[in-house]
C-alpha cells in the first residue's frame, strides 16, 4: 500500500514557502502523493493552483485533489486547468471529485446546492469529452498526458458514487471518518456495478485520515478540526475522535487500511510544522 500526504493549504497555518517545502520533501520520499482539499468559502489556497505550484517543484509524486467540489466550477475551464496540470506534470494528476455538504460554497459560486449531484452527472461526461478532443469544436486546451484524461476518483457516502465510478471513474476515495459498515457496503456496491458494466480489473481504492504527532498533537488536532468543520460540530467531533495522535496509533491506522485492501492511504497532518512532517515521514519510511 502506498501512502500520500496532505499539503498545508490553510492560509492561517503557514507561509506559502512552507507548502512548497512540504511538496519538495514529499517528492524526496517516502510519500507517493501530495494531496489538497477544497472549500470555496474558506481562507485556503485554491487546490488546482496549489497543485500547479507543487508540480513545478516536484518530479515524482502524484498530485491529488482530495476532493475537488466540481459542481461549484465552470466545466470547460476546469477541463482546461486539469489537462494543463496533467500535461505539464507528465501525467501525474489525479482528480478526486465530490459534491460537498456546505450550502455556502454553492451560494457564493452561483450554483444550486440541491442540484449538485445532477450537475456533476452532466459535468463528468463533458470533462471526458474535452480531455479526449471529442467535442463539436475540436480540441479545447492541451491534451492531457494520460490517454482519456487525468485519473478520476469519486468520493462520498451515497450509492450514486458507485454508479459514477462504474461509468466514468478510475477509483474510489473513501471519506475519512465514515461509518465502517457503510463504507464496506458501498465498496461492495462499487465492485458490483464496475463488473456489471463490463469494466476490467477493479477500481483503485484510496483511504484517508487526519493525523497529529508530537508533544502538541492534541492541541493541533483540535485547532485544525475546529477550523475546517466549525459549521458542523457533530461532524467535527466525529473527525476528532478518529485522529491517531501517537506513532502506534498511526501504524494501526495504516494496518487497518492494508487489511481492507486499500491501494493508497492519504495522511493529512493537522499542523504544517516541519517537525510534524519529519515525524510522519520517518514513521512511513520505517514501517
Amino acid at each position: 500500500m502506498r501512502i500520500g500526504v496532505g499539503l498545508p493549504v490553510r492560509l492561517a497555518d503557514a507561509p506559502p514557502e512552507r507548502l512548497l517545502e512540504w511538496a519538495v520533501r514529499a517528492d524526496e520520499g517516502p510519500f507517493s502523493t501530495v494531496a489538497v482539499m477544497d472549500r470555496v468559502v474558506y481562507p485556503a489556497h485554491e487546490p488546482l493552483v496549489t497543485l500547479a505550484a507543487a508540480a513545478a517543484v516536484t518530479k515524482r509524486v502524484r498530485l491529488l485533489t482530495s476532493i475537488l467540489l466540481v459542481p461549484t466550477r465552470d466545466t470547460v475551464l476546469l477541463a482546461r486547468q486539469a489537462a494543463s496540470i496533467d500535461a505539464l506534470s507528465g501525467g501525474r494528476l489525479s482528480v478526486g471529485i465530490g459534491v460537498g455538504v456546505r450550502e455556502d460554497d454553492y451560494a457564493i459560486a452561483g450554483y444550486p446546492f440541491n442540484r449538485r449531484g445532477a450537475r456533476l452527472d452532466e459535468q463528468i461526461p463533458a470533462l471526458r469529452s474535452i480531455w479526449t478532443g471529442a467535442t463539436d469544436r475540436g480540441q479545447i486546451g492541451p491534451r492531457p498526458a494520460r490517454e482519456g484524461g487525468p485519473e478520476v476518483l469519486f468520493g462520498g457516502y451515497v450509492d450514486a458514487v458507485a454508479r459514477r465510478i462504474a461509468a466514468w471513474g478510475d477509483g474510489f476515495m473513501a471519506p475519512g471518518g465514515g461509518d465502517p459498515d457503510r463504507m464496506a457496503a458501498l465498496w461492495r456496491l462499487i465492485l458490483e456495478q464496475w463488473a456489471a458494466v463490463g469494466r476490467r480489473g477493479r477500481p483503485r481504492r484510496l483511504g484517508g485520515g487526519y493525523v497529529a504527532l508530537g508533544p502538541n498533537a492534541e492541541a493541533a488536532a483540535h485547532s485544525h478540526i475546529d477550523a475546517w468543520y466549525a459549521s458542523d460540530p457533530a461532524l467535527a467531533e466525529r473527525r476528532l475522535r478518529g485522529i491517531p495522535m501517537t506513532a502506534t496509533a498511526v501504524r494501526e491506522l495504516i494496518g487497518r487500511n492494508e487489511d481492507l485492501g486499500v491501494d493508497e492511504l492519504i495522511l493529512r497532518p493537522c499542523t504544517p510544522d516541519l517537525d510534524q512532517f519529519d515525524r510522519l515521514a520517518d514513521l512511513v519510511a520505517g514501517r
